[in-house]
């Protein structure tokens, strides 16, 4: 209730006339008998008529009963000793005395002073009005507390104005109009209607009229934000330095780094990077800092830029993207380096209006990536936290010092008693290099290989102090519990042993849930020591006070710099130490190996493009004419002179031409029958005619195939239709089961022995038909050399297609690894990898109309092997968020099929099912039904295919469908 006592109803739902042929109140209104609302005040009305006379009546109400159409409320006043109040939501104050009618007065003139105020509100964005409203609430808080009985809905009523300005001058109009109708009705009192029947009739508006959602500051937080998003268009089309509240973002961007992820201020270098004049032309550009210097933050504002302000698609390729953006020195390592050159390359050739953005934190030949990116380039040697750098030889500790002569200074020697016992379990001061540090500070131990990390992991645990595991010891057998649940009560007895000490190894033979674990585990502090293998440090940014090598060796390789550099970065992170420091232990005979690699400069990134034949420039080419991007040697050696290799191809193929070395990829396909055409010679080459991509070259390209590979594919699903076993799923195995997998198999032949003869006489009828005989499986088993010449790609593939099979079965990667005594992430590898080639098959079969029946069973098993649950789980393993062992509760419970969890209760389910939060229960429903959404869709769109008529068919042919 307000200071005075007035009725107030909403002008928008105050119609004089009820248009319903059926009064909702009738004779008996919403109150109870003769005593309701509606008879007190039609008594009241009557005894105010009898009582005054017609002239000093209309006078009254013309003073009495005012508009304020700034508000948009009607206010009617008793000038009765008592007074009725009515509010828009409907609340009843009841009636006051006399006494408090100064309040009314009060009221009245804050609410005049509030209307001459108006036209400034117009001008105020949302943001001040999101301020205004926030001080309100405080007064109103603050009037509450005090005990008094101010009104705050003036100041509501002109911000809920303000959030409706497209329809201010419709509600002025109207407001004028009413007020106009209400001076003009009360000078005929005869032919005015009641008060009665206007709070009849405004009560019948209130009650259809919806209730508003949503609220007040809700909606003004979403006008500010509007506003922003509106703004910083506007300023990054216009290409200006100045672009706004956060980068041209709105400013709830900035809150949320400061919420998430504790980011208050952006380094100097990173503002410098992110207003380049570079950056507002839409050029492309090449960043380059050292490791942990904060690239990946400039990453992401640029892809928020493209999504938020621009509404751009963003196109990441790997870990770090921004319209198009990769970890630029990948460009040189092997394969993937191959394919990311292509995929840029098409980018650059195909889109000019695609911006690309490249990061490296190891970069030395930038000319050579400029020149083929078409970009500029910005570098810096900020790292926010001092890295110093150590070599350790013998008990001596040099620092690594560029203007030493021989870039190293003596540090200082190792302070650690060891026995004689210790000396020889530990030579390299493994354990007085770690105990410097742990567990106040974190720690990683960077070890050749991955057994080597284990041995290291017990090694220290064995001769550390039984004080170390007091160390939050409640939080260790809280992740040794969750490392059970993830092996579905199996854990790895090294890592049991370990993590009470608060060390846990790291490297590719765990799951990716166990390493996901163990690093969450690190980076809160839970566990203070890893040692792991060189993967590590370029995947996963897991900081460290202090990092250790163990040798300067990668398996039995010699480190490079790039490598070396990359390791440690990981030591002394921004926000998580004051300081990092390196330390590379070295064995005499490698000083002058290592005194090189720390003062040398990066190594330069190459093409691999030439080197990786089959899979960079074969492939490249046959995509290009798959895809017609280029359609003649002409124009694919004008393509081929943009990538990388053109740029660098005299240096890297000194002896072809890149003319030659093109004809001579060109030549090779159309020999393998991917491409068909004739190849002219150079003299010729302006009247060539056009290449095309032949059925099996389509297939190949759509499915990709690895050309290498295509045509031994192509023979094995063929020789399949010979004889295909569907009995069970062993044979599609063998014909989804990588072959680049197949080199680095070793058979363990009484395994393989064993597994062979746990197979039924159908299945066993498989090994035959690939090639693979009992005979050999026996004799091998057993010892017995074997004369006649086996391939053992095939014997291999088989091998792999029985682990597979035990997998499908059992569906327990641990009782898998353990059978076939190889590691759970190299099971967890396979799985993923012949998931993804059986998807590559099916692409492949579907461009081959002799390959049909292979269509529908690759479509299943490729689900199989993604999810590798018992078929029946596949379906809920679909929806979002659901794995294996929340899918079995499910099905459990009755959710058997997708629909039934679109159409389930979230509350239901949360009763039901064990262990799930209502967060998680709403997320599964709304999953399912998006889920569901979309395959009703696609059905949609293949029934409007179906229906669809012909555009070559004749008039006089078509008939109408009923």
């Amino acid at each position: 209730g307000g200071g005075g006592v007035r009725a107030m109803v909403p002008l928008s739902q105050c119609p004089y006339n009820n248009d319903s042929e059926e009064d909702m109140f009738g004779d008996y209104d919403s109150f109870s008998g003769n005593d309701s609302l509606l008879a007190q005040v039609d008594n009241m009305e009557q005894e105010c008529i009898q009582s005054i006379d017609l002239t000093s009546c209309t006078k009254n109400m013309e003073d009495e009963a005012t508009v304020e159409p700034s508000f948009g409320y009607l206010q009617l006043q008793n000038a009765k000793s008592k007074e009725l109040i009515f509010s828009a939501a409907g609340n009843i104050t009841g009636f006051r005395t006399e006494e408090e009618n100064h309040l009314r007065i009060t009221s009245e003139q804050e609410n005049r002073t509030l209307e001459s105020e108006d036209c400034f509100l117009d001008d105020l964005p949302s943001s001040q009005l999101l301020y205004f409203e926030e001080m309100n609430k405080t007064s109103v808080d603050s009037r509450k507390s005090s005990g008094t009985k101010e009104n705050a809905n003036d100041m509501n009523s002109c911000l809920d104005k303000m959030l409706n300005r497209s329809s201010c001058h419709h509600n002025a109009e109207h407001t004028k109009i009413n007020n106009e109708l209400s001076l003009s009705t009360m000078s005929n009192l005869n032919k005015r209607k009641s008060l009665k029947d206007h709070l009849k009739n405004t009560m019948t508006g209130n009650a259809k009229a919806q209730t508003p959602q949503v609220s007040r500051t809700k909606q003004l937080k979403e006008a500010v934000l509007s506003e922003e998003i509106c703004a910083a268009k506007k300023t990054i089309e216009t290409s200006s330095v100045d672009i706004g509240p956060f980068y041209g973002l709105p400013s709830k961007v900035k809150d949320l780094f400061v919420q998430f992820r504790g980011i208050e201020k952006l380094y100097e270098w990173q503002h410098t990077c992110l207003t380049l004049e570079s950056l507002q032309q839409r050029k492309n550009l090449i960043y380059s800092l050292p490791t942990s210097g904060g690239k990946t933050l400039v990453a992401e504002i640029l892809i928020l830029q493209e999504l938020l302000c621009r509404q751009k698609d963003v196109l990441m390729v790997l870990p770090y993207v921004a319209v198009v953006q990769e970890k630029l020195h990948m460009l040189g390592e092997g394969s993937r380096g191959a394919i990311l050159e292509m995929i840029l390359a098409k980018i650059l050739y195909t889109s000019k209006t695609t911006q690309i953005i490249g990061m490296s934190a190891t970069l030395n030949n930038v000319g050579d990536l400029q020149q083929f990116l078409q970009a500029e380039y910005y570098t810096n040697n900020f790292r926010p936290v001092e890295l110093k750098e150590y070599v350790k030889i013998q008990d001596s500790i040099y620092e690594v010092d560029n203007k030493a002569e021989n870039g190293l200074t003596f540090s200082r020697l190792l302070n650690f008693k060891y026995s004689s016992n210790l000396q020889k379990m530990d030579p390299d001061h493994l354990i007085a290099l770690v105990t410097e540090v742990i567990p106040s500070y974190s720690c990683l131990v960077f070890c050749p290989t991955k057994k080597n990390c284990e041995n290291v992991a017990e090694m220290i645990c064995k001769y550390l102090n039984k004080e170390y595991k007091n160390h939050r010891e409640s939080e260790k057998q809280d992740l040794i519990k969750d490392l059970k649940n993830i092996g579905k009560g199996s854990l790895c007895p090294v890592l049991k042993r370990t993590i009470p000490f608060g060390i846990a190894y790291h490297h590719s033979g765990l799951t990716s849930d166990e390493r996901k674990c163990i690093e969450e585990a690190y980076s809160t502090g839970v566990l203070c020591l890893l040692t792991c293998t060189s993967t590590l440090a370029a995947g996963v940014n897991l900081p460290a006070r202090r990092v250790i090598l163990r040798a300067p060796y990668v398996a039995t390789e010699f480190l490079k710099k790039s490598q070396y550099k990359q390791m440690i970065g990981r030591a002394g992170r921004a926000g998580i130490d004051s300081a990092g420091e390196s330390i590379l232990i070295v064995q005499k005979k490698d000083k002058h190996l290592v005194r090189d690699l720390v003062n040398s400069p990066l190594e330069n990134c190459y093409s691999n493009l030439f080197l990786e034949f089959t899979k960079g420039i074969q492939s490249l080419l046959l995509s290009l004419v798959g895809l017609k991007i280029a359609r003649n040697p002409e124009e694919i050696y004008h393509f081929m002179c943009s990538t990388l290799f053109g740029v660098q191809q005299q240096f890297l193929s000194k002896e072809k031409s890149l003319s030659a070395i093109t004809r001579e990829a060109l030549g090779c396909l159309i020999e393998k029958g991917l491409l068909k055409g004739k190849m002219t010679s150079e003299k010729e080459q302006k009247s060539q005619s056009n290449l095309e991509i032949t059925q099996l070259g389509q297939a190949t390209y759509k499915g990709s195939i690895d050309l290498a590979y295509c045509d031994a594919l192509y023979r094995d699903l063929k020789k399949g239709l010979e004889g295909l076993v569907l009995e069970s799923c062993l044979h599609l195995l063998y014909l989804t089961t990588p072959y680049d997998m197949t080199y680095h198999c070793r058979p363990d032949w009484i395994i393989y022995f064993r597994q062979f003869s746990q197979l039924n006489s159908v299945e066993q009828k498989v090994a035959a038909i690939v090639g693979v005989p009992e005979s050999l499986i026996t004799k091998k088993a057993s010892g017995q050399a074997i004369k006649k010449d086996m391939d053992n790609c095939v014997i291999n593939r088989l091998y792999l297609s029985f682990v597979l099979y035990a997998l499908l079965k059992e569906t327990n990667i641990w009782n898998v690894s353990e059978k076939f005594n190889v590691s759970r992430g190299y099971v967890q590898n396979l799985l993923n990898s012949a998931a993804s080639f059986s998807s590559c098959v099916l692409h492949f079969c579907e461009e081959l109309e002799e390959f049909w029946v292979y269509k529908a069973l690759l479509m299943e098993l490729t689900k199989r092997l993604t999810y590798c649950v018992k078929a029946e789980l596949v379906p809920l393993m679909e929806v979002a968020g659901v794995l294996e062992s929340r899918a079995k509760q499910l099905y459990d419970s009755g959710y058997k099929t997708l629909a039934h969890l679109a159409n389930a209760d979230p509350e239901t389910l949360v009763k039901m099912i064990e262990h799930l939060s209502r967060r998680q229960g709403r997320q599964i429903v709304s999953s399912a039904k998006m889920l569901l959404r979309e395959k009703a869709e696609a059905l949609q769109e293949e029934v409007e295919e179906l229906l669809k008529v012909p555009t070559d068919t004749s008039d006089g042919l078509l008939t109408t469908l009923p």
